[in-house]
């Protein structure tokens, strides 16, 4: 087994105390961080919808971490359906929920026909569920894992390498799998979820449009 699947599995055990993972994506956005050491900031737009979204973080999606002050998301990349090489900027003008995941993370089974309702639900020019599976082994399974669970609605993004989770653990922003970005139009980070969550539930809905500034 190579290394990179090692260590997405090693990482997945912290996510039963989900409270802890909310906390250290806290810690990432609060106070704490060095001055000079923050990424960029965005515009006085995208700091609106962080402090629209920041009361709406309860519920079905309390641990939703929002940044008091949004930045540039990270320059992910992966593959499209097609095996094209995509990356989060030619997503720009949309607003996203990128989610990581894996077949063998039972979290992700439970959250995965949510993410599919959600896309169904709200997706459009304006927003759209991006699921990337990160399995690296075996990379067949994640079609029969889909289909088993009725997904009908998400685009199937890949990234056999796992660089696009690899680059999040690095920069403190997942713990292990699911891990899900909220990124506004402008291409900027507003929030992050450890774990998984209820997306189709009001909560997340709520959130979702406060995303799309509506």
């Amino acid at each position: 087994m190579s290394e990179k699947p090692s260590i997405l599995r090693r990482t997945l055990p912290v996510l039963a105390p989900l409270a802890l993972a909310a906390v250290a994506v806290a810690v990432l956005y609060g106070k704490a961080a060095a001055p000079g050491k923050l990424e960029a900031e965005c515009s006085a737009a995208s700091q609106a919808v962080a402090a629209k979204m920041a009361p709406l973080a309860k519920g079905d999606i309390a641990a939703l971490a929002v940044a008091p002050r949004p930045h540039p998301a990270l320059a992910l990349s992966f593959n499209g359906p097609d095996g094209k090489k995509a990356t989060l900027a030619d997503f720009k003008g949309r607003a996203l929920l990128v989610n990581l995941w894996a077949t063998w993370c039972v979290p992700c089974r439970a959250e995965m026909p949510a993410l599919d309702r959600l896309q169904a639900k709200a997706g459009g020019a304006d927003f759209e569920v991006v699921a990337i599976n990160v399995d690296t082994a075996r990379l067949e399974r994640a079609a029969a894992f889909l289909d088993g669970i009725g997904v009908k609605h998400l685009i199937r993004y890949a990234d056999p390498t796992a660089d696009a989770f690899e680059a999040l653990r690095l920069s403190g922003k997942a713990l292990g799998l699911p891990t899900s970005l909220l990124i506004d139009k402008d291409g900027c980070e507003i929030g992050v979820v450890a774990g998984p969550a209820d997306w189709d539930k009001p909560d997340a809905v709520a959130a979702v449009a406060a995303l799309k500034g509506g």
